[in-house]
């Protein structure tokens, strides 16, 4: 399979980087199945940059994968972004973008109740992550090529 990540310079060496906020599936490099949605995270930059890479699964991995949002899925994100720390190498399934986010503060604030969450989160469209959150998850990923995204 092919997948991609956006950026602001080629990243042919992907490394695992603790950031300073946490994300939906934790620490890991972040890419997706969908090349538009890593343009779109590209063009958060001046200078966007999309890279390529082939991605094996590998044996013996531990991949949480969400195939839909679920409640499983929320509740995972709402740890991984209160920074609790997970063991799972790989984890796969749609992402919080930018309007879900939102959603997702409100329902950790107590804004937003779970079944008003469901309500707003439910007609987004379809997004897809998958996070590299360990070394031996990375020995999975080839890079093949990058490329300036117009803006």
């Amino acid at each position: 399979m092919i997948i991609y990540h956006g950026s602001y310079l080629p990243i042919l060496k992907p490394e695992i980087r603790k950031a300073r906020f946490s994300k939906d599936f934790g620490t890991g490099v972040y890419c997706t199945e969908i090349l538009e949605q890593a343009r779109r995270w590209a063009r958060r930059f001046d200078s966007p940059i999309t890279s390529h890479y082939e991605y094996k699964e590998a044996h013996g991995l531990d991949v949480l994968s969400f195939p839909e949002m679920t409640e499983e899925w929320l509740d995972f994100i709402v740890a991984c972004r209160r920074g609790d720390e997970h063991s799972h190498d790989i984890v796969t399934g749609a992402m919080a973008n930018d309007q879900i986010f939102n959603y997702v503060d409100d329902f950790i604030s107590g804004i937003l109740t779970r079944e008003q969450f469901w309500v707003l989160a439910k007609f987004k469209h379809p997004t897809h992550q998958i996070a590299f959150c360990t070394e031996r998850a990375l020995s999975c990923i080839t890079y093949l090529k990058s490329e300036e995204v117009q803006t």
